[in-house]
């Protein structure tokens, strides 16, 4: 699915900035229901997580970006000798501390697009965040993901497939309005790719990606340096 860029149009490059800037603000507000109204209403792709989880073959030192309220976290740190998960939203961080055991995770409340690792890991993942990144800040997001693995290590990424897209009330192949529970709406980045698609993107970034239809719509990009 083609999107437009934000800064395509004769608008400066803080427009981004300003989306990501509420989408931030949006998930700090949801972060109360965002359990209920992730998986609720959805019960199947809930008890879908552990399966997938099962599958990704986690080891080592693994980082997790945007962990939210740490649905998968628990599950990576059943497998991982070591987990950092980061989160710009506070709340967010809050729930997912009660999720995991005192010490099995290392928590970093920071922004993704404004972070500098400062160790290297051998799985950097991320789960329903690429769908979040604005098509201008995608080479830098993956950029950053190349900067925190080790050499030979594995980036690990599931979202929702294109077939998805009539889910969400999408403008411009790019921004979605949500709605929370006290009536507030809100504007957030959401993109919606193809498998093909996500993997030729990433190879003319310089690296070797299949991306692969799992359950309920979702894929698994696994990309390593080429």
């Amino acid at each position: 699915m083609r999107v437009r860029d934000l800064t395509s149009d004769n608008r400066s490059v803080t427009s981004s900035d300003d989306v990501l800037a509420a989408q931030l603000q949006y998930y700090r507000q949801r972060a109360a229901e965002y359990d209920v109204t992730s998986f609720g209403v959805r019960a199947g792709e809930r008890i879908a997580v552990p399966i997938v989880a099962d599958r990704l073959a986690i080891s080592g030192d693994v980082l997790e970006l945007a962990c939210g309220t740490g649905m998968w976290t628990a599950e990576l740190a059943r497998y991982a000798a070591s987990l950092t998960a980061l989160d710009g939203a506070p709340e967010m961080l809050e729930l997912a501390r009660q999720r995991v055991s005192p010490g099995d995770v290392r928590f970093v409340a920071a922004d993704v697009f404004g972070w500098a690792p400062a160790s290297s890991y051998d799985i950097v993942f991320s789960a329903f965040f690429l769908s979040h990144v604005p098509p201008d800040r995608f080479g830098d997001f993956w950029s950053l993901v190349g900067k925190a693995l080790r050499p030979g290590g594995r980036a690990l990424m599931i979202d929702e497939l294109a077939v998805r897209a009539g889910l969400e009330q999408v403008h411009d192949g790019l921004l979605a309005t949500r709605t929370l529970s006290d009536g507030s709406q809100h504007q957030i980045i959401k993109v919606f790719y193809e498998a093909d698609e996500l993997a030729a993107r990433l190879a003319e970034l310089g690296w070797a990606a299949t991306v692969t239809a799992i359950d309920h719509g979702w894929f698994l990009a696994e990309a390593t340096r080429a």
